[in-house]
C-alpha cells in the first residue's frame, strides 16, 4: 500500500486553516471594531452553513466551550483547567443577570501550593492573580473597553448553539457597557429571532429601550410582550425550585412596568403590577410599602380639585 506523503497532508491542513480563517477572522474584526459592530449581521447565514457543514447538529456541543474562553479571557488566562477545579458560575455573566461580580468565584488557590521549587518558578511567568477585564486586569491599568476581547467568543458560541440564551444576554450586556446600545439591541435581536418569545430576552430588550435609547413606550410594549410569555409558560417550571430564576424575572418585569406607569401617573396600573411583584419578589414588605404610597398618590389624584 502506498504511503501519502507528509507535504500533501501538511498542504491539506494550511489549506484548512486558511478555509477557516476566512469564516472566523472577519467575524472578529466586526467585533473588534466597536464603531462598525451593528453590521455584524451580514454574512450570518452563509457563516451558519459553513458551521453546519463543517460540524453539524454537534456543533451545539461547542457553545459552551466558546463561552468558557469568554470567561477565560475576561480573567486574562488566570483560570481552571480540565485538571483544576472548575468554576460553577461564570464571572462575565454575573453583571448581565443583575448580580454583584463575585471577585473570588475563581478561587486564588485553585491551583493549590506548588509541588515543588520548579512549579513555584513557573508561576512567576503565567497568569497568577484573579483579575478581571473591566477592573484594568491583572496590571489594574488596562481600559475597560479591553473587554471587548470577549466578544468574539461570545459571537461564537452562539454561531455554535443559536439557542444559548446566556450567551446573547451576556454579549448584549457587555456591548452596552462599551457604549454601542445599537450592536447590542441588533444581538438581542439575534436572539430573539432564534429563540421567539424568549421571556430573558424581551427582558433586557425592554432595559434597553428605557435606559439607553429613552423610548418609554416601546420598553413597555417589550415588558408586556415579556410578562405575557412568562405567564405562558409551564406552570410547574414557574413554581419549581428550579424555577426560582423565572420568579426573579417576573418580579423584574413586574416592578420595570410599575415604575414606568407612576412616572406616567397611571398610579391604578402600577398598583396591579406592584401587587403581582409582591407574589414572587423576597422583597415583599418593601414591595406593600410602594403599593401603599402608589394608592396614596392615587387618592389624593381622584381627590384633587377639577381645574
Amino acid at each position: 500500500m502506498k504511503r501519502t506523503s507528509p507535504y500533501w497532508l501538511l498542504a491539506l491542513l494550511l489549506t484548512l486553516c486558511v478555509t477557516l480563517a476566512t469564516v472566523f477572522v472577519a467575524r472578529a474584526a466586526w467585533w473588534n471594531e466597536v464603531a462598525r459592530a451593528a453590521d455584524w449581521n451580514k454574512g450570518q447565514a452563509a457563516a451558519d452553513n459553513v458551521f453546519k457543514l463543517l460540524l453539524g447538529e454537534g456543533r451545539r456541543l461547542f457553545g459552551n466551550e466558546m463561552f468558557v474562553m469568554a470567561d477565560t479571557y475576561f480573567h486574562s488566562g488566570y483560570y481552571p483547567s480540565i485538571f483544576d477545579r472548575q468554576e460553577t458560575d461564570h464571572d462575565v455573566a454575573m453583571p448581565a443577570h443583575g448580580q454583584v461580580e463575585d471577585k473570588n468565584s475563581t478561587s486564588d488557590d485553585f491551583l493549590g501550593p506548588p509541588p515543588d521549587w520548579i512549579a513555584a518558578l513557573h508561576r512567576h511567568f503565567v497568569p497568577n492573580t484573579h483579575t478581571h477585564l473591566d477592573d484594568g486586569g491583572p496590571s489594574g491599568h488596562m481600559r475597560e473597553t479591553e473587554v471587548q476581547e470577549i466578544l468574539p467568543w461570545l459571537k461564537l458560541a452562539t454561531d455554535m448553539n443559536p439557542q444559548y440564551i446566556d450567551a446573547y444576554r451576556v454579549g448584549g450586556y457587555w456591548l452596552r457597557r462599551l457604549h454601542n446600545s445599537a450592536a447590542a439591541r441588533d444581538f438581542l435581536f439575534e436572539g430573539l429571532h432564534n429563540n421567539p418569545g424568549n421571556t430573558e430576552l424581551l427582558f433586557d430588550l425592554g432595559w434597553l429601550y428605557n435606559k439607553d435609547f429613552h423610548d418609554v413606550n416601546r420598553a413597555r410594549n417589550v415588558w408586556l410582550a415579556a410578562l405575557r410569555s412568562w405567564q405562558a409558560e409551564d406552570i410547574n417550571t414557574r413554581t419549581s425550585v428550579d424555577g426560582a430564576e423565572g420568579k426573579r424575572l417576573y418580579d423584574d418585569i413586574t416592578v420595570n412596568l410599575a415604575q414606568l406607569e407612576e412616572h406616567a401617573g397611571n398610579w391604578s396600573q402600577a398598583v396591579k403590577y406592584l401587587e403581582m411583584a409582591k407574589q414572587v419578589s423576597p422583597y415583599s414588605n418593601d414591595i406593600q410599602k410602594q403599593i401603599d404610597e402608589a394608592k396614596a398618590n392615587m387618592t389624593g389624584q381622584s381627590g384633587a380639585p377639577k381645574p
